[in-house]
């Protein structure tokens, strides 16, 4: 993930601020509330890209030999499983 907690918080209460203060959000209760389920989904989306290198990272395992030997370049091999991935799961990154 590119982003800690804290840059993530003050992503989704500076959302949260300028929304309301925009007049495009009006919120009933506690602001808190809003800005920690904007910090979730923030969480979340960050993720996304996090589980698909892992998954690449994974299938890129069984060419170990190959980009020991230099037989393949993994870096390239990375790239192009990753967008592959991306095409098929239907990822917006």
């Amino acid at each position: 993930m590119r982003l800690n907690k804290v840059r993530v918080h003050q992503m989704a209460l500076s959302v949260v601020e300028r929304l309301t203060a925009a007049g495009f959000l009006e919120i009933e209760g506690k602001p808190e509330e809003v800005v920690q389920q904007l910090e979730s989904v923030i969480m979340s989306e960050l993720q996304v890209e996090d589980r698909l290198n892992a998954d690449v990272r994974e299938m890129l395992k069984q060419f170990e030999r190959e980009f020991s030997e230099g037989r393949a370049d993994y870096q390239k091999m990375f790239t192009m499983v990753k967008q592959k991935l991306i095409k098929e799961r239907g990822i917006i990154l």
